[in-house]
């Protein structure tokens, strides 16, 4: 792949940006140089989960820090809150049955197990499906983002998704600061109604796990460590 991106620049993330690419596709690519391996593996993921049915893109090449995949249009579940979001009971039901077709995927074996190799049913986990990540097109929803993609019990991707929605940054999305704070928290209750139970130790291991991440925002950050000690 070039250095410089293929086409105009159309979307970008925490670490990394998304350009146009022609005929119905896009490229991803990385802007930390992460190795080209960790990148390959990330398209595996995505070819496994959708040839086990997950609506996910079509990858159609992988070379160095670039993926080159199906273009999803349509606008994020977040997009969609934030201008319907009386919406949000639908929305957070829909994520949590997009949950339950991951984790009807049996796991790879060489994906990392972040929360140990217990006697329970090691499954696919997203351990970053939140609204940002949820593309709603015209055929259905799709699935991005797959860079952190594990195996370990079904249960510890819902708690992930729990700490997410529930304590991140929300991007601007035209609502007032307090309209946002009201949503997310009516949002991230009725998710982990349709996905839960999650008991508390699960939900403090997945406050523990995201803690590692080191794209996470400043406020996140304190907000997680208040919510460890409390």
């Amino acid at each position: 792949m070039a250095e410089a991106g293929p086409g105009r620049l159309i979307a970008g993330g925490r670490s990394a940006d998304v350009y146009e690419a022609g005929d119905g596709r896009v490229l991803r690519r990385y802007r930390d140089g992460r190795p080209a391996d960790r990148v390959a593996r990330e398209a595996e993921v995505m070819a496994h989960a959708r040839a086990h049915g997950v609506p996910v893109p079509e990858v159609f090449d992988v070379a160095g820090c670039d993926i080159v995949m199906e273009r999803a249009d349509g606008p994020t579940m977040l997009t969609v809150l934030g201008r319907r979001p009386l919406a949000f009971r639908r929305q957070a039901r829909l994520l949590a049955r997009l949950h339950a077709v991951v984790h009807a995927v049996p796991a790879l074996e060489w994906l990392p197990a972040p929360f140990g190799d217990g006697d329970g049913a090691q499954v696919l986990l997203h351990r970053d499906l939140h609204p940002q990540n949820v593309i709603l097109t015209a055929d259905g929803p799709r699935i991005i983002d797959w860079e952190g993609a594990a195996r370990g019990p079904a249960v510890a991707d819902v708690a992930m998704t729990w700490v997410i929605v529930g304590f991140s940054s929300v991007p601007p999305t035209g609502l007032s600061a307090a309209a946002v704070r009201t949503v997310q928290a009516l949002f991230t209750r009725s998710f982990l109604a349709a996905a839960g139970p999650v008991d508390r130790d699960w939900l403090a291991a997945a406050v523990r796990q995201r803690l590692t991440d080191p794209h996470l925002l400043p406020p996140e950050r304190v907000r997680l460590e208040r919510l460890r000690v409390a």
